[in-house]
């Protein structure tokens, strides 16, 4: 068995902060990276690494993707879909400061009430659909005129959560119809009865909408996976959309190997543990220090430990951080050259920095 674990955010992305690396008792994490060789590629999303690991190309449609994730029900193949997430957006040193959905507490029924209103307001340009509170999407109705949207050049709402962003759509051409439907819908948003309430009640408004992952889901295609365990959309949507069965992950390790304890030996699973994202999204150093200790005890102790057993015949971490897109890769017998001697997690973070292995 093979296994292909994406942990995003890895480390933490300031690497002379000794409050949040130092001290942090990681000798599983460590002990893998040390014995395993990596390799390392420009910063990207989340989102990105799981399309390489299907093997689509830069520029893939998330949207559909995403959706697909939300309920196994596929939409109309040539359906043209945006995410259209909630968001707020303050002014802070004269730019814009963005909060996504998850960290505004939005109420269901507050998000449909959004969404309808828009829709009563934008029926010639589309439908909106809530498929939770906090992620939305856009069906471009198909008379709706917005070009190729092959090169719809939007960073997803990961890269830009808590973070300062320039501008929402891009100064194209063929994005002139978007932009100027993004100007309408922060004015409704304005009006809206649920974000008077918000308001009033001192939490921040939902005043704009983050359009990005534009596109069509493409063809069916084969995929080297054989079980896909996550409970993100994205991540979901990529393995139904490849035939792959999806599953939730356990609660640790030793339950994963247990559930694949009966299974063929062979096969290449997919899991995805991305309790670490939202922590340096906000930089939140007591949680994502938190965090890093729960997966080092559940996850990554277990798995070295499996890798060197050989329970895993050979294991790459993907890991989309602000220093690069690192992939460490290794099997049982690099695990045993007790040589390669671990070290800190803080030493890890300052060799990245200086761009060194």
């Amino acid at each position: 068995m093979q296994l292909t674990l994406v942990v995003p955010e890895l480390i933490w992305p300031e690497p002379d902060d000794p409050y949040t690396l130092n001290d942090l008792p990681c000798a599983g994490l460590s002990t893998l990276i040390a014995r395993s060789r990596l390799s390392r590629r420009p910063p990207q999303s989340l989102e990105a690494t799981l399309c390489d690991a299907f093997g689509l190309s830069e520029g893939a449609a998330y949207a559909p993707f995403r959706l697909l994730g939300e309920s196994a029900a596929q939409a109309p193949a040539d359906a043209r879909w945006l995410c259209a997430d909630p968001v707020h957006l303050r002014l802070h040193q004269e730019r814009l400061i963005l909060a996504d959905g998850g960290s505004l507490a939005i109420a269901l029924d507050e998000a449909q009430a959004i969404a309808g209103e828009l829709n009563r307001q934008f029926a010639d340009v589309g439908t909106f659909h809530v498929a939770t509170a906090d992620r939305w999407y856009l069906q471009l109705a198909a008379d709706f005129d917005v070009g190729d949207l092959s090169h719809f050049d939007v960073l997803p709402l990961s890269l830009v959560t808590g973070r300062r962003v320039g501008r929402q759509l891009p100064e194209t051409p063929q994005a002139r119809a978007l932009r100027q439907l993004l100007n309408e819908v922060q004015m409704v948003l304005h009006g809206q009865a649920a974000n008077e309430q918000r308001e009033e009640s001192g939490r921040p408004t939902i005043n704009s909408l983050w359009l990005w992952g534009a596109g069509v889901l493409p063809a069916a295609r084969a995929s080297d996976f054989s079980s896909v365990w996550s409970e993100q959309p994205l991540a979901r949507g990529l393995g139904r959309a490849f035939a792959v069965p999806v599953q939730a992950p356990p609660a640790s390790a030793a339950e994963w190997l247990a559930l694949r304890a009966g299974a063929p030996a062979g096969g290449q699973q997919l899991l995805l543990l991305d309790a670490l994202q939202g922590t340096v999204q906000y930089e939140d150093a007591d949680a994502y220090r938190a965090a890093l200790l729960r997966l080092e005890e559940h996850w990554f102790a277990p798995l070295q430990k499996a890798l060197a057993g050989g329970k895993i015949k050979r294991l790459q971490l993907h890991a989309p951080t602000a220093y690069a897109t690192l992939a460490w890769d290794s099997g049982r017998a690099e695990q045993w050259q007790l040589w390669r001697r671990p070290r800190s997690l803080a030493a890890t973070a300052q060799a990245l920095a200086r761009g060194e292995p």
